[in-house]
């Protein structure tokens, strides 16, 4: 439940917000000049605005699509990532936006038309993929933002060399399911072990349910993908991972087609290192933190030795149930 909404001067009029402020009748709005005088305030409390997040609508005035990192890619072309929300329904320890952002507050950007044509243009150069989910969920806020008619309706009007991935850990797929699907759209859903999510993936839907979500996708003629990135090291991991591979590929009920995935890509725990110490500070008595971390670079992530191993037996495992083919690992550069 929303309590409070901040509005961009600029965008007051959008009709977009009519939506919002209907969905949300009895919140407060508050406006604003830009987004940033909320959202980057100092002395702000990320962990206690987590537990009621406010929303700010706003204009994204530059930087709508930016090229993607060299390891985030399922296929051919140039790739680019783009958000229309920052932050996220759900709260995982291990993500990032904890330590890169002041405030745990949504901030929805409305001004699609504008990231529409910037794909646009993008798209006619030749091959590519874009990258929704970067900095928040693809379709967890989908009843309230839209986003997904809108994109959908976009990657259908654009050439088929235009590859869009819709990243997730979302049961929100009506919007797909309402309408054919797209040679070009590949929804992506993340996964960690349950015992894993259970205890670092606040707010998040089972694998079972999200395994349920899959098997519908697909019944309908939609691209799936899985994405097991980051890698998260117990003492037992090896058997979490084959358990989790387990359920997904031989779940009596749920019968995913392993044949007819598009793409699974897998990437061990990493961080930049600021990122990790504000993190850490946020919850200083979180075991995640407290593991067999070291630094490279500038990246926080496993020992060396035990990355190389964790990598090595989970992707063996997941090899059972795959064609290499449509693997494609998100391996930590030896240089970050």
């Amino acid at each position: 439940m929303i309590s409070t909404i901040y509005i961009e001067r600029e965008i007051a009029s959008h009709p977009r917000l009519a939506a919002l402020t209907r969905r949300y009748p009895k919140a407060a709005q508050i406006e604003c000049e830009r987004y940033g005088e909320v959202f980057n305030r100092k002395a702000q409390s990320f962990r206690l605005q987590k537990q009621k997040p406010s929303l700010i609508a706003a204009r994204k005035h530059a930087g709508r699509v930016l090229p993607s990192p060299p390891e985030y890619r399922i296929g051919e072309g140039t790739g680019y990532y783009f958000s229309h929300l920052l932050n996220c329904l759900y709260d995982c320890r291990y993500c990032f936006l904890q330590g890169m952002y002041r405030s745990a507050h949504y901030v929805w950007f409305v001004n699609y038309e504008e990231f529409a044509a910037d794909i646009t243009e993008l798209a006619a150069v030749g091959p590519s993929w874009f990258y929704s989910g970067y900095d928040c969920d693809s379709l967890a806020l989908d009843p309230l933002t839209g986003f997904g008619d809108f994109v959908l309706d976009l990657f259908e009007q654009l050439p088929v060399h235009a590859n869009l991935e819709l990243r997730t850990k979302s049961t929100q797929i009506r919007s797909l399911l309402s309408r054919p699907a797209l040679p070009n759209v590949v929804v992506a859903f993340s996964f960690t072990p349950q015992a894993v999510g259970e205890e670092l993936e606040l707010k998040v839907p089972s694998v079972e349910k999200r395994l349920a979500a899959i098997v519908k996708l697909q019944q309908a003629g939609w691209q799936v993908g899985l994405r097991f990135d980051p890698l998260i090291y117990t003492s037992d991991y090896e058997g979490q991972y084959q358990q989790l591979f387990e359920t997904l590929f031989s779940h009596p009920k749920y019968h995913l087609d392993a044949d007819n995935i598009h793409s699974v890509s897998m990437g061990p725990f990493r961080l930049p290192k600021g990122y990790f110490e504000a993190m850490r500070k946020l919850y200083p008595q979180e075991r995640l933190f407290a593991g067999p971390l070291q630094q490279r670079g500038n990246m926080i992530s496993y020992e060396a030795e035990l990355e190389q191993q964790m990598v090595a037996t989970v992707e063996q495992r997941l090899l059972n149930y795959i064609p290499e083919s449509r693997y494609f690992p998100c391996h930590l550069p030896e240089s970050a």
